[in-house]
């Protein structure tokens, strides 16, 4: 069974009836009209349709970019008609997955995002490697600053509670007590903080 697949962007003052007289005389039986973008993925009229595609049936569009205008949808979209056992056929750009010239098509598709996919990783990896030899290291930035320890370990000696100096520098209560814990680890018990710290 040949179903077709109308689509126009919300954005156009345009509607669908040129696919669909393109699409009935392909021969679709059933045609699913939508109006939204292409570059959306949520397409209730799309949706349902590949629901319904079964064993035999070509999905039928007047464009390829009435599919999908992102690569990597149209592939997820692709691999969804292949994986019902259904076929694809294109009107405008004469594919049809059916024969071999259309699979070949769909593979060098795939090909290509692949490539690119890649191309994205080589990227990130020198943008990293790169951020490293600046002496810049990957992950969450520390929450304080050195100098904004030394102030709350100030606060702390001079009697303010705990959970005042979270409020004021927007942290966690716990993350105080670290500090003042790390401070007495590091120093001797003569200069270790108030024990106001826990607050």
């Amino acid at each position: 069974m040949l179903f077709g697949y109308a689509r126009v962007s919300k954005a156009d003052h345009q509607d669908t009836a040129a696919q669909v007289s393109a699409l009935e005389t392909a021969g679709c039986t059933r045609i699913y009209e939508e109006r939204a973008s292409g570059g959306r993925w949520d397409r209730p009229e799309l949706h349902r349709l590949l629901d319904r595609l079964g064993e035999g049936d070509v999905l039928v569009v007047w464009k390829l970019d009435r599919l999908s205008r992102s690569l990597k949808d149209l592939l997820h979209i692709l691999e969804k008609i292949d994986a019902a056992g259904a076929d694809f056929r294109s009107l405008t750009e004469a594919i049809d997955t059916s024969g071999p010239a259309g699979r070949m098509m769909m593979q060098m598709l795939g090909a290509f995002a692949e490539f690119e996919r890649a191309m994205v990783r080589e990227r990130t990896r020198a943008g990293l490697k790169a951020a490293r030899e600046q002496g810049r290291k990957g992950g969450r930035r520390p929450k304080l600053m050195p100098q904004q320890k030394s102030e709350i370990l100030g606060m702390l000696a001079a009697g303010r509670p705990g959970a005042d100096v979270a409020r004021i520098f927007r942290v966690h209560r716990a993350t105080i007590s670290r500090i003042a814990a790390e401070a007495r680890a590091t120093s001797s018990p003569a200069q270790s903080p108030s024990p106001h710290a826990t607050g």
